[in-house]
């Protein structure tokens, strides 16, 4: 391990739409590892700002998991649905800058009017110069620049976008009254003084939307790297709509020992304990030695 830095901030985000699974405790042990050996600190965040999505008691059941796996956070854990108003501040400070604005149109008129992106529709700015008369807005956007965005991933490498032709302008607060992931995420990594974001490689088209974002709230800057995506057999992302099955806590050692072989780390042969596992890790991280491209699961 390195020496204490504390100036590193790393975290780790589940949403509490399911329970964790082989790819979150992936990505889980990937951020860990990284923040520990870098001497930092390791925060816990429950991203649980969509109750329908969310599955009774998966919070919980996400922290007691980690637990018997032996993660140690620092801090008291952060819930974002306890963050409303750090929200609501944010969107009203990006209104009075004049960066977002009202938008009215519904997803039927998006669909029929927009193009395909490189993450669904583009938003064709119908309402960027504002909202029709007689219509009201429903949701609020984040107007976008023409220019290209890039930023250097420590694993997936030089990573561009140009946001206004790939993306549009991004919802921050969602037409049935919930905030968006972009807008609570970025509000909460600066909040938290997060300077160090390892997520899945699911996350690096979300990227572009959340430097822009974190540019017009005047955040300090941040660096990425994103692991690699663990997919099934069939090439799809492991998730809870893909059928991924709950890790078992009473697995801990033989689950964390296949974490870290799918990023690329091989503890020696003989059975171990899970303390001598995490021992055995944090003697020998190195990123170098993660591979950037998914990772298939059987």
């Amino acid at each position: 391990m390195s020496a204490l830095n504390p100036d590193y901030r790393g975290r780790f985000a589940p949403s509490p739409t399911g329970l964790l699974h082989a790819g979150s405790l992936t990505t889980a042990v990937g951020s860990y590892l990284e923040a520990r050996c870098r001497g930092g600190q390791w925060l816990l965040r429950m991203e649980d700002l969509d109750p329908p999505r969310e599955m009774p008691g998966a919070a919980a059941n996400i922290l007691r998991t980690l637990e018997a796996f032996g993660f140690e956070w620092d801090g008291e854990v952060v819930y974002q649905s306890q963050r409303h108003p750090l929200y609501r501040a944010a969107l009203d400070q990006l209104i009075t800058q004049g960066d977002a604005y009202g938008c009215a149109c519904t997803r039927k008129e998006i669909s029929e009017h927009g193009r395909r992106g490189v993450d669904g529709m583009v938003y064709p700015g119908t309402c960027r110069h504002g909202v029709a008369t007689g219509r009201s807005p429903r949701a609020w956007r984040l107007a976008v620049p023409e220019t290209e965005l890039s930023f250097d991933d420590r694993l997936q490498g030089h990573y561009v976008q140009q946001l206004q032709r790939d993306i549009g302008d991004f919802v921050l607060l969602r037409a049935d009254g919930f905030w968006a992931y972009q807008l609570a995420v970025v509000v909460d990594d600066i909040a938290q003084g997060i300077n160090d974001i390892v997520r899945g490689a699911d996350l690096l088209v979300s990227t572009p939307r959340q430097l822009w974002l974190r540019q017009c709230l005047a955040g300090p800057a941040v660096t990425h790297c994103h692991l690699p995506l663990m997919v099934n057999a069939a090439g799809e992302k492991l998730s809870k709509q893909t059928l991924a099955p709950a890790i078992s806590p009473q697995a801990a050692a033989g689950e964390l020992r296949l974490a870290l072989q799918r990023l690329g780390h091989l503890p020696p042969a003989e059975r171990q304990s899970l303390p001598e596992l995490w021992q055995w890790a944090l003697a020998n991280w190195s990123l170098a030695r993660v591979p950037a491209g998914p990772v298939t699961i059987a």
